[in-house]
């Protein structure tokens, strides 16, 4: 059975459609207002190996973080349908991942618990049309949606671009790990607990 899901979130602020393909290609089609996180979302697309189809409009008029924030909770919102009973997963991914002069640590457990810790400084406001600051409340919207634990630490770095996409590859890579099946856990929940 393919682990996909199809999500629309519509409110006030925000209307989102969202298409994701765990076992993907790696073919994305982004349409949000804010394009340097379309170009964020098409790398994390492309590195994990998932399909992911967003068309998302915005009250950015407003403000950016009703939408970057949004987005998070429905990419968290997918990953939890599409995983369904989480049954053979391996659960937990890391990945440290090089860009230039930049380093970064993303690790992600689907836990059924949720919690953010975002270890990242930024010098710019902006990076292309992204607030900075809202690049921890979209992984903040994706941990409490998906209910998992979620770290980014940024290790070193300079160039605030450098910084924001090796965050984003290095998620894709972690969830990639977090998602895949461990044929040595057969169909068990991968909890001592029996549940997640």
């Amino acid at each position: 059975m393919p682990r996909k899901a199809l999500i629309h979130r519509k409110t006030n602020e925000t209307d989102i459609r969202m298409e994701l393909t765990l076992d993907g290609t790696g073919k994305s089609r982004i349409s949000t207002p804010i394009l340097f996180l379309n170009h964020m979302l098409e790398n994390f697309t492309k590195h994990g190996g998932f399909d992911l189809v967003v068309k998302a409009k915005g009250d950015i008029k407003v403000d950016q973080h009703h939408t970057v924030e949004d987005l998070g909770i429905v990419l968290g919102e997918a990953f939890k349908k599409a995983l369904g009973n989480k049954r053979g997963l391996n659960r937990a991914g890391y990945f440290v991942f090089p860009m230039d002069e930049v380093l970064s640590v993303v690790a992600v457990d689907i836990s059924g618990r949720s919690y953010l810790n975002f270890d990242v400084n930024f010098v710019k406001e902006k990076i292309g049309d992204l607030e900075t600051d809202l690049i921890k409340e979209f992984f903040l919207g994706f941990s409490r949606t998906l209910q998992a634990t979620t770290h980014v630490r940024m290790l070193y770095g300079e160039n605030d671009h450098h910084k924001v996409e090796s965050i984003f590859k290095g998620f894709s890579k972690a969830m990639k790990m977090a998602c895949q099946k461990d044929i040595k856990n057969g169909n068990d929940i991968p909890s001592t607990k029996g549940i997640i």
